[in-house]
């Protein structure tokens, strides 16, 4: 049996990896070829391409590269006509990885979709279309489901891999010694987004809601994880501009988030890895007007943070655009420090949210769904669609 691989971003290179572990357990004999990185190739993966040539962000830069692009995509269609693989997987990377799926459907070549399209969010009319072209689906949230059921797609809900990846390695009092917490202090992280542009739009804010915070709380202190593609530099530069103290940490950040008091972060994939960790947070999310004026129109969802959407209900709070400011900011922090009934609330809504993300294990189950329909489609391999 052979299957192949379509990831082109670190964070399908991840999941990919995961998964191809999970797969060479149950299946030694199976063959793995693929686009992706370094995590897949270690996992076993035989690279048809790298993804590491083809890191592109932002549409503008996506225009300049589009012949580069193309290239790559004709280049996996290549393989796929000769390698004739059983499955095509794809993790993710939606724009590009459904163009190769149209590709692979063509030729007769069954797909299965990891992590498909955010349908429940925006553009509810790529279900339809994703359903047309691959044979089956599986999802990371139990909420995206939906949607793609009413398209007809063969979907299922298979957990989410952060369950398995999210956890504490140091007992709390090694963690607050590795991290200088003293008796008494009270730490508040800052996690700002790893993108300039985020950085650039919530962390000036951030800082004026620490200072504000400070002179009601003069005991917190403020801790910033540094992801690799963070300029520190640069916001310690802006933190000292502000007069915030700022601790900056480079690892063993879900030990920090496990002493952390609350936090003040950006929307995105962080915010469950704390809820994860019991820590709450303050949701802020800010794009420029123009991003702004046309997500309204695009994007309908009663929610932006992920734990919110779980139980679809505010357990958190969410500052929106305008709404990122030091006054709401401080407003919102200050009843994690008054109100122990609000806090301890919280905490407890984040662990019902993250029952939801389903139990350990989903690479497992992702592998085993995937290795069934290689077995089943593959069979018929060459009659889909015409070749």
């Amino acid at each position: 049996m052979k299957i192949m691989f379509s990831a082109g971003e670190v964070s399908g290179d991840l999941h990919g990896a995961s998964i191809a572990t999970a797969i060479r357990e149950v299946s030694p004999e199976t063959e793995l070829i693929g686009f992706g990185g370094r995590q897949m190739q270690a996992a076993g993966v035989r690279l048809v391409a790298d993804m590491a040539d083809y890191s592109v962000m932002g549409v503008w830069e996506v225009i300049l590269n589009i012949r580069r692009i193309l290239r790559l995509l004709n280049h996996l269609t290549d393989v796929m006509k000769k390698e004739r693989p059983d499955l095509l997987v794809l993790i993710d990377y939606p724009d590009f990885n459904w163009r190769l799926a149209k590709r692979a459907k063509e030729i007769g070549i069954p797909v299965f979709s990891y992590i498909p399209p955010s349908a429940w969010a925006w553009r509810k009319g790529r279900a339809k279309s994703c359903a047309a072209l691959a044979d089956e689906f599986a999802a990371i949230f139990p909420f995206e489901t939906k949607v793609y059921e009413d398209a007809g797609a063969n979907i299922s809900f298979v957990g989410n891999p952060l369950v398995d990846k999210v956890h504490a390695a140091m007992s709390d009092e090694e963690a607050r010694e590795y991290f200088g917490i003293k008796y008494g202090e009270y730490p508040v992280l800052l996690m700002p987004g790893s993108r300039r542009q985020e950085i650039k739009l919530l962390f000036p804010a951030m800082l004026e809601g620490a200072k504000r915070i400070l002179e009601e709380k003069p005991d917190a202190v403020f801790y910033l994880p540094v992801a690799q593609s963070m300029a520190q530099a640069d916001m310690e530069k802006m933190a000292e501009s502000a007069g915030v103290p700022v601790r900056f940490t480079h690892d063993h950040t879900y030990d920090l988030m496990g002493q952390a008091e609350f936090a003040l972060a950006t929307s995105g994939t962080v915010i469950l890895e704390a809820a994860l960790m019991g820590l709450a947070c303050i949701v802020l999310y800010r794009l420029s007007p123009v991003s702004y004026f046309f997500g309204k129109l695009l994007v309908h969802v009663k929610f932006f943070s992920l734990p919110n959407i779980l139980l679809d209900e505010e357990i958190q709070p969410e500052l929106l655009q305008e709404e990122v400011n030091p006054d709401r900011i401080l407003k919102e922090s200050r009843r994690f420090w008054e109100e122990p009934s609000y806090s301890a609330g919280v905490r407890e809504k984040l662990r019902l949210a993250c029952e939801r993300l389903g139990k350990p294990n989903a690479a497992k189950r992702v592998a085993e769904k995937i290795l069934d329909a290689a077995a089943r489609y593959g069979k018929n391999k060459g009659s889909l669609g015409g070749t």
